[in-house]
């Protein structure tokens, strides 16, 4: 009898990861779509739709395992499509870094995740980790067409301050969308 109940717990934990996993991917599916069909604002810049879904992943399971997981397929998923040449692994880095640190931020204000200004704040941070370990890696790699701090203010600053307000609404939508399915498992 007792091995029945472990054998039902062990199925019962593997199908809510498993749901976890399926939200995660599903969530940068839908960002990594946006980000590509979504045109330029504001000069040319544009919502980071993947890093925006990638941040709210992190918030809605901020476990180790979906940060790990997240951040790899985040950063699979940009590297695909970078327009940045010698990109790739720079994509990938600078992903993986961020979640990381995101993890710690996360699980530092986790009781305010549902407080507006922190996500935003959170959302802010992750772009412009994202975006100074994306430009730092690949000025190491393979070099930048113009200087870091060029790129820093142009393209990493305004990105930081657009996904930052981006986030808040995002975030808001899932968290809803969630609810009214009636899931449980997040």
């Amino acid at each position: 009898d007792w091995k029945n109940k472990r054998i039902k717990n062990e199925k019962e934990m593997f199908i809510m990861k498993l749901r976890k996993n399926i939200l995660t991917t599903l969530l940068l599916a839908i960002g990594f779509i946006l980000h590509q069909i979504t045109p330029g604002i504001l000069g040319g810049m544009k919502f980071d739709f993947l890093l925006i879904f990638m941040i709210v992943s992190l918030l809605l399971n901020p476990k180790f395992e979906n940060v790990m997981f997240t951040g790899l397929l985040a950063g699979l998923l940009s590297a695909m499509t970078t327009s940045f040449p010698g990109g790739q692994l720079p994509n990938i880095i600078d992903k993986m870094v961020a979640c990381l640190i995101l993890f710690v931020i996360i699980k530092f204000f986790y009781q305010f995740k549902n407080n507006s200004i922190v996500v935003g704040v959170i959302g802010g941070i992750g772009t412009f980790i994202s975006g100074t370990v994306f430009l730092g890696s690949a000025r190491l790699m393979v070099g930048l067409p113009v200087p870091m701090n060029v790129l820093m203010r142009a393209v990493v600053l305004p990105t930081t301050l657009i996904n930052g307000i981006g986030i808040v609404f995002i975030y808001g939508l899932v968290r809803r969308a969630i609810k009214l399915s009636g899931i449980t498992s997040c």
